[in-house]
């Protein structure tokens, strides 16, 4: 048994919700079956399904308690070639302020109650009990990974684990600060005669932008040109009918900065999607 699968199992056991990483810190990509989430997804993924895919695929949410699944035929594969083993801290009722510098860690001493604690590369995660919205760059270096995202097991740690602060759920509820959106609005009226938009079925938008992400995520090269296509695609089918707000842009920038796109880059490729569509 590798080592990355006994980590695993051994999270499992204690009700932590666990997944394979490869090289890079990214999940392993959806298997034939079920890329561009054509399988429908899984159902915590808030889309048609359910799948019954037994592979690692459709990366946080393929995160799961079961020994069974986790010691599985179909995961073998991905825990010989796993780099890592992530777990999804939301699944766990857990959320992880996620310091990417000392800055940040400086930051948190001075305001954020003391938690359990875990070393990174370059900072620190701190890791609290309670479940909440996940969000990117809530303030410089600092990131909050909680429900549909998924963060590296690292070690346990050190310290008790404290309830979530007020304080850091206030933070996702921010516009983050280097996230700016676009100038064009995203809002224009539905077209005469065509009645009430499709797009805003549920199921359909959220479908599309789920797709919109995992293509985003599933990027192993030209990742600037993927961002731009991908949101050009958003745009060009939901982008005229009022039915996006600005938490579908976040989500999708959210995608794009955990592939390594700066903000940026996101509101600049947003911006161009949007002046070429005439938006």
């Amino acid at each position: 048994m590798s080592a990355h699968l006994h980590t695993a199992l051994t999270l499992a056991a204690q009700g932590v919700p666990v997944l394979p990483l490869r090289a890079g810190k990214l999940p392993f990509g959806n298997c034939r079956a079920c890329a561009d989430n054509a399988c429908g997804g899984r159902p915590n993924m808030k889309v048609p399904g359910p799948c019954a895919c037994p592979a690692p695929c459709h990366a946080w949410a393929a995160a799961t308690t079961d020994p069974a699944v986790i010691d599985a035929p179909a995961w073998a594969r991905a825990w010989r070639e796993a780099a890592a083993v992530a777990y999804h801290p939301g699944g766990a009722g857990l959320s992880v302020v996620d310091l990417d510098d000392a800055a940040a860690v400086a930051w948190a001493r001075e305001s954020l109650p003391s938690t359990r604690t875990v070393p990174t590369t370059r900072g620190e995660h701190w890791i609290y009990q309670g479940a909440m919205q996940s969000a990117n760059d809530v303030r410089p270096g600092v990131d909050i990974k909680s429900t549909m995202a998924y963060a590296r097991w690292l070690g346990p740690g050190a310290g008790s684990t404290a309830p979530l602060p007020d304080a850091v759920r206030a933070l996702a509820e921010k516009e983050p600060a280097t996230v700016r959106r676009a100038p064009q609005t995203l809002t224009a009226p539905l077209r005469a005669g065509q009645g009430e938009c499709r797009h805003r079925t549920p199921a359909y938008l959220e479908r599309g932008i789920a797709m919109a992400e995992q293509r985003i995520t599933e990027a192993r090269s030209a990742v600037h040109a993927t961002v731009y296509r991908t949101f050009l695609a958003v745009l060009s089918t939901h982008g005229r009918c009022g039915c996006l707000t600005d938490t579908h842009m976040q989500r999708l920038f959210t995608a794009a900065q955990t592939k390594g796109e700066t903000s940026r880059h996101c509101t600049d490729a947003w911006t161009n999607a949007l002046t070429t569509l005439g938006l």
